[in-house]
């Protein structure tokens, strides 16, 4: 009478196919991606020198640099900003700011100073300095007049950001900007800025080092 084979033996014979099988399935033996939202690996938007894509930093290990890496930068000047600016604009995440960065029919608004500019972008973006805004709104589809600017209802949705929730600048930009004529309600602001911006390992361009 045959003798019965062991355990050991079988799952010796088995064990090769659940391998095989578990090779099959996605992702087997690479690391998860590290997407921008659970069925969204990345966002390609269109900017001067042809499209770019905006994805994260695939390294899971990666931490921000020593500047944006700081916590407590002295109060004043860089102050917590508010969610809100101004009555009327709408605060706005990254998920959101994508996709304004994909509407033709929109405008986001880097408002610093050219030479944090310099130092890295978000892709898409442009560089109006908070200092300057209220006298560049022709930019936006604003008009001159007797009382400074007549700002109609086609002008676009804009998004302004600057360095942080610390940094005032694009919140100064949106008052400045409201008292010129630009109507609030075509206005958001993204509080989290560059700091966050990086945080989130997202694509910067123009980096200067």
């Amino acid at each position: 009478m045959p003798s019965r084979p062991s355990c050991s033996a079988a799952f010796a014979r088995i064990l090769p196919l659940v391998a095989a099988a578990l090779a099959l399935l996605p992702g087997a033996g690479a690391a998860d991606p590290v997407n921008i939202a659970r069925d969204r690996p990345s966002v390609t938007v269109e900017t001067p020198q042809g499209p770019a894509e905006i994805r994260r930093n695939q390294d899971t290990a990666a931490m921000l640099d020593f500047d944006w890496a700081l916590t407590s930068r002295p109060c004043p000047p860089y102050c917590i900003q508010p969610m809100v600016p101004a009555k009327g604009v709408t605060p706005v995440g990254e998920l959101e700011l994508l996709d304004m960065l994909r509407d033709p029919q929109a405008v986001v608004i880097d408002s610093r100073t050219s030479d944090w500019y310099a130092g890295g972008t978000i892709p898409g973006s442009v560089n109006i300095p908070w200092n300057v805004t209220a006298e560049r709104l022709d930019e936006l589809g604003c008009e001159a007049d007797f009382d400074g600017w007549y700002c109609g209802a086609e002008v676009p949705r804009v998004a302004l950001f600057c360095n942080g929730p610390w940094c005032g600048q694009s919140p100064t930009a949106i008052r400045r900007m409201i008292d010129a004529g630009y109507p609030a309600d075509k206005i958001a602001y993204y509080r989290g800025g560059m700091q966050v911006w990086r945080l989130l390992g997202l694509t910067v361009t123009g980096e200067d080092g």
